[in-house]
């Protein structure tokens, strides 16, 4: 298994083989949108089960009970309180406990003493305990200005970290989506949300953006000296960090989840509610969700925003027409030099269009005579034809075109 493991590692990363993950990361959006309403749909439906921490009220906590029936219970907190519903849940194998509505001191004495004669145990063997609304509602409003100051620290950090706002915003958006299909989750099992589960929460985002940092500093090993960043290349590229990465954020969330499932087990089905099971399926959830985002959310989300927001780069097929024009200028220098002189030329470097060839057959190269005393101090003397050499001809020179006109005027005067 680890070697057939570590032969699909070797081929994703040298790229023989890929898994689709750019390139169908509309249906990794598709999934990931529907499971969020689906599961928040749930969980609204259900109603939040918060803990007392952030609603106020009693707690009262019954050890040492030879029965631990709810009913028994439920019974005697309504006989006190008639249009109240308490939460009552078992703690471990012999510990029951009730929550109520915030109740005066008269009241959870006598509501004390008689869970005590109901679960058949002395009067010291329940605990009570009591939180305020005011209390209550400060800690929530912490909770929530903690998260906010987490993710605007995070979203700064990123920004600076890859110099990239896109990729902020990518890990953002993933990070945002891990929280929500988790929330959504949580709502929809029914645990109680505690301190504690706000506490999974904050990890579970930093794991989320743990793997999806490691994923960006693939792509931007794989993109390094890239001129263009919204291109098919670029997306490749980008596929191929994310299938590089694909083990190895494998292996670390099943590492991570042997020991949080182990203690969401415990904690669930032995220990019965309490910080361990609120915590680890917070926990258990959000690794679950962060590797998925880290792989198949987040890589796509970078590709589409570099597209939204890169501008296209200049146009591609200069080069290659500067380089037309230069073989052209080659070419027309060739047939100029065999048609002895009867074609335009012109300096090097210009990209105007050439001069149409003269009617009389004068271009720019003509023959120096003694008629043109104007030119004759520009040029070199030449020997006269002796035939000793095959290539001997009457010098010429190149002029601009202002000096080819001048030449064509002194020859049709000439000519007249």
């Amino acid at each position: 298994m680890s070697a057939t493991l570590a032969q699909l590692g070797n081929s994703l990363h040298d790229g023989s083989r890929s898994v689709p993950i750019v390139r169908r990361r509309r249906l990794w959006y598709l999934i990931s949108v529907a499971a969020v309403l689906l599961l928040g749909t749930l969980a609204v439906l259900r109603g939040p089960n918060l803990g007392i921490e952030f609603t106020g009220g009693s707690e009262f906590q019954i050890s040492g009970v030879q029965d631990t029936s709810q009913t028994a219970a439920r019974d005697i907190v309504r006989e006190h309180v008639p249009d109240s519903e308490p939460k009552v849940t078992v703690l471990g194998g012999s510990t029951v406990r009730v929550q109520t509505e915030q109740l005066d001191s008269s009241q959870t004495s006598s509501l004390a003493a008689d869970l005590a004669a109901g679960y058949d145990v002395e009067s010291s063997a329940v605990s009570t305990s009591y939180i305020g609304p005011v209390w209550s509602q400060d800690i929530t409003q912490k909770m929530l200005r903690g998260i906010l100051v987490f993710l605007v620290l995070v979203a700064i950090g990123m920004a600076l970290y890859f110099r990239d706002l896109r990729a902020s915003g990518a890990a953002m958006i993933a990070l945002i989506h891990d929280m929500l299909l988790t929330a959504a989750v949580y709502g929809v099992v029914g645990f109680e949300i505690t301190p504690s589960t706000v506490i999974g929460f904050l990890t579970i985002l930093g794991y989320s953006l743990y793997d999806t940092i490691v994923v960006f500093d693939k792509v931007r090993e794989n993109t390094a000296g890239m001129r263009v960043l919204n291109g098919p290349d670029y997306a490749d590229r980008v596929e191929l960090a994310a299938n590089q990465t694909l083990v190895r954020s494998l292996n670390t969330s099943v590492v991570a989840l042997l020991p949080v499932g182990s203690i969401l087990v415990i904690g669930a089905f032995v220990l019965g509610a309490g910080t361990l099971k609120d915590i680890s399926l917070a926990l258990f959830v959000g690794i679950l969700v962060g590797t998925y985002s880290s792989v198949f959310l987040a890589p796509g989300l970078l590709v589409d925003l570099h597209r939204l927001t890169s501008r296209s780069p200049r146009e591609p097929v200069a080069p290659a027409r500067r380089t037309t024009l230069a073989e052209r200028r080659a070419a027309e220098q060739r047939a100029t030099a065999d048609g002895a002189g009867t074609g335009p030329v012109r300096e090097e470097g210009t990209d105007e269009a050439l001069d149409d060839e003269p009617a009389d057959g004068e271009g720019a190269v003509e023959e120096l005579t003694a008629e043109d005393p104007a030119s004759q101090g520009d040029v070199t003397s030449v020997s006269e034809d002796d035939g000793s050499s095959p290539s001997a001809a009457p010098a010429r020179r190149v002029q601009p075109r202002r000096s080819t006109r001048s030449g064509r005027s002194h020859s049709r005067r000439g000519q007249r």
